[in-house]
């Protein structure tokens, strides 16, 4: 659907109270508050989600491999050549700050440039890797290039012998700035003559004493109000008093929470009372009023209501019209007949069902699920006009709220979908649907009617998030991208959530993984943080937590202090999940049986704030004086000021070579001649000429060759320790190494030239003692020595500075 207005974005005014952890791979301990808890900030693989995807340059079949969260499968190339594989995020991200590159062959050495993309045509250089000459199965790099869509790593060159692919691939995302924090805090109207403070039994107690300030200071940016029209009892009827979230008691917290500079969000109910999936009935003033009357009640009121928190000085940033709509609000008339399964007229507020001659006298905005999928023509009708209406009062509070304050983004607060369930009702039966399904049933029949009918359309989808009651964090994480695939043009916000620090014996939740523990609830609630951040196209722009001070708690009240509140240590993830700082928190090296690894002096380090890269030094672990003696991995622990490193250390007994096809050893007297395959010469003693033909490979170890050695094709030609007298003519060959002790290739002692000439791979001439002229040219990429430089007669072309 064409959009024909900007879309705007809900940025944090605030977002400078969102200080964040030492580093991106720091821990802090929250233990000035209740409870000790560990807090990292938050860091998701991408990769890792089901909607990234891969696509290679050749060996298709295997490119998912590369993506499986498995380092012992691999994508490998079906070519020869420089390869590439492109990974897809599934849409743009803004905080991509780490990719992760892991090869099949640890004994290998891999050449590759990292790039990154927006749109896969216009690529940045993240790292150029193409002149590394160490063995090793990867690489951290770290970027700060925004709209990042695609990550592809391009094999520019390997070590002889290696597997050319990738074994996995990693693009790392970190809480943005403008993912907005906070929470509902509606009872600060009723809390008043409660203490709540950060720290309530040190001398210095810290911010407080009003609820407002320790969640200011613990980071929370936006603070939602929920706005009852004439609070009332649910249970009768009758108005309460004090008139809690009522519209002049939340004046006066608006203007709390403003004169902190926090956010403030409004969430109208629409209701006298509670308004969920479950009830939502008309407030008593609307009850008897003809649907247009309703209408226009919906628009004066919020109209009035947002003029008066604009003109007090309070402009809400975002206002939500309903609250938990997914069965629709305001329900009148609709309702009646309906007496099964999850629609109106089922549940509370009790004095709408015991006084339907005012309640469900006119017709209102619930909707009629039991008829989603009836064939009775009457049914499918009731159905559509249902819609009609619901989508009719949510354009006048739309409308309503863009002409009080056009700057305030207007919201349409849902669920988000939970698992299976039953939808029944007359004529119908019982029909299977999941929770996503309905949802986007409900959002394609009303976003339609909202553009198309009404010519209005909301800024914000808000979706309620419990996991007793919607599933699994990946069920969350699958249908915010699935109505963020559909509607590209809309932020996404987790408008409630929750997590319990108690309770249960300490089991988790329903569809939880996290223990009801002060570490469980700051884990859970970092999740969804991480989910909603993780949307796709950066649509993911803030969570709210609901009633923390009063429902699955984040405070305690606190022993022998009467009145008296403090937060849990749980809170600091407010403060805590984004990073400062990104760093090369991961080092890759391999070493022969009983060497000792050669660990970086430094690594590398992202300042989020400025997206600067710098140095800093490393503080290595001992490696044990066995540590090296077998086979294996060791993984060795490093400290940085910023946070912590580790190094892999693959330990292994041979550098990777060529497989052989063929093997000669001892003495051989006469002429040898290599027309297909690799040949392996190993120990032996040639009399003779060895010639390597096109397409045939050859590798001489520690050997001696008494005449020219010449390739004249597109194989490899690897020798090492080896003497030869006479020359050595290499032409066209696909990868060359004459010497090269990095990877275990000793030197060569060479009686005669050397020529070296349109060698399209690697080309590695390190070390070697040549008594004749050594000559190089037409090479792509020029020889290298990798740091041992080679003695002879004279040196000229691409070899006169090996």
């Amino acid at each position: 659907m064409a959009r024909n207005r900007p879309i705007r974005t809900f940025v944090s005014v605030a977002a400078a109270l969102a200080v964040g952890a030492a580093s991106g791979g720091a821990t802090t301990p929250a233990a000035a508050l209740f409870g000790d808890v560990e807090i990292k900030p938050i860091e998701s693989n991408i990769a890792e989600r089901p909607w990234a995807s891969v696509e290679a340059g050749s060996g298709a079949d295997s490119s998912r491999l590369a993506i499986d969260q498995n380092a012992d499968t691999a994508w490998i190339a079906a070519d020869s050549g420089a390869q590439w594989l492109t990974l897809d995020l599934g849409g743009i991200y803004d905080n991509i700050r780490k990719v992760e590159v892991v090869f099949p062959d640890s004994g290998a050495v891999y050449q590759y440039v990292v790039e990154a993309s927006g749109d896969g045509d216009d690529w940045t250089v993240i790292a150029d890797r193409s002149d590394n000459a160490a063995p090793g199965r990867g690489g951290v790099e770290l970027l700060t290039r925004p709209d990042t869509r695609y990550i592809r790593v391009t094999i520019t060159g390997t070590s002889p012998g290696a597997t050319v692919g990738v074994s996995e691939i990693s693009a790392y995302n970190y809480l943005r700035d403008d993912v907005v924090l906070g929470a509902d805090l509606s009872y600060i109207d009723d809390f008043q003559n409660r203490q709540y403070w950060v720290h309530p039994l040190e001398e210095d107690r810290g911010a407080g004493p009003f609820l407002l300030d320790v969640a200011q200071d613990r980071g929370m940016e936006l603070v939602r109000l929920r706005i009852f029209n004439e609070p009332r009892s649910e249970s009768s009827g009758s108005p309460v008093n004090p008139p809690r979230q009522g519209p002049e008691r939340s004046l006066q917290s608006a203007k709390w929470i403003k004169e902190r500079g926090l956010e403030l969000a409004i969430d109208f109910h629409y209701s006298d009372s509670w308004a969920d999936p479950g009830k939502q009935a008309k407030p008593r003033a609307w009850a008897e009023l003809p649907f247009d009357e309703l209408v226009d009640a919906v628009y004066g009121y919020t109209h009035d209501y947002i003029r008066q928190l604009v003109d007090q000085g309070t402009t809400p940033d975002k206002v939500a019209i309903g609250n938990e709509v997914n069965n629709g609000f305001l329900w009148g008339s609709e309702a009646a007949g309906m007496t099964t399964g999850p629609v109106v007229g089922t549940a509370n507020p009790a004095y709408f069902r015991n006084q339907p001659g005012i309640y469900q006298s006119q017709p209102g905005g619930g909707l009629l699920w039991p008829y989603m999928n009836s064939d009775d023509p009457v049914e499918q009708r009731l159905y559509s006009e249902a819609f009609d209406r619901f989508a009719e009062l949510q354009a006048a509070g739309i409308r309503a709220v863009r002409d009080a304050s056009p700057s305030t983004l207007v919201e349409i607060h849902s669920l988000t979908g939970s698992g299976i369930g039953p939808v029944v009702g007359p004529g119908v039966g019982n029909q299977e649907i999941s929770g996503i399904e309905k949802a986007m049933e409900m959002w394609s029949q009303t976003l339609s009617r909202l553009e198309d009918e009404h010519g209005v359309f909301p800024d914000i989808i808000g979706q309620s998030y419990y996991p007793e009651y919607h599933g699994t964090m990946e069920q969350l994480e699958h249908n915010l991208h699935t109505v963020a695939s559909a509607y590209p043009e809309v932020q996404l916000v987790v408008a409630e959530t929750s997590y319990p620090a108690s309770g249960g014996g300490g089991a988790p939740m329903p569809n939880a993984i996290y223990p009801r523990t002060i570490q469980g609830q700051a884990d859970a609630i970092q999740r969804v943080f991480q989910a909603t951040n993780d949307v796709i196209n950066n649509q993911g722009k803030g969570v709210l937590t609901w009633e923390p001070a009063s429902w699955q708690s984040m405070f305690r009240s606190v022993p022998g202090m009467a009145n008296t509140f403090e937060p849990h240590s749980s809170i600091d993830i407010y403060n805590k999940s984004r990073a400062t700082h990104v760093m090369e928190d991961r080092v890759y090296r391999t070493v022969l049986v009983g060497a000792e690894p050669a660990l970086p002096e430094t690594v590398q380090v992202l300042t989020t704030a400025d997206g600067s890269i710098a140095s800093v030094p490393v503080d290595w672990d001992e490696v044990s004086a066995d540590g090296t003696d077998t086979t294996g991995r060791v993984a060795v622990s490093g400290s940085t000021e910023f946070g912590g490193v580790t190094a892999l250390v693959d330990v292994i007994d041979d550098y990777v070579t060529p497989a052989c096809g063929e093997r000669v050893s001892g003495r051989h007297l006469g002429p040898l001649t290599i027309d297909s395959g690799v040949t392996c010469i190993e120990r032996a003693t040639i009399a003779g000429p060895v010639t390597v033909g096109p397409g045939a490979s050859v590798v001489i170890t520690n050997g001696q060759v008494t005449g020219p050695v010449t390739s004249q094709g597109d194989g490899v030609v690897v020798v090492c320790g080896t003497r030869v007298t006479g020359p050595l003519t290499i032409q066209r060959a696909s990868s060359v190494t004459l010497g090269n002790p990095i990877v275990g290739c000793e030197p060569n002692t060479v009686t005669g030239p050397v020529s070296v000439n349109d060698v399209s791979g690697w080309n590695v001439i390190a070390g070697n003692r040549i008594t004749g002229p050594l000559a190089c040219s037409g090479n792509d990429p020029a020889p290298v020595n990798n740091g041992s430089i080679n003695t002879a007669g004279r040196k000229s072309g691409q070899c006169a500075g090996l």
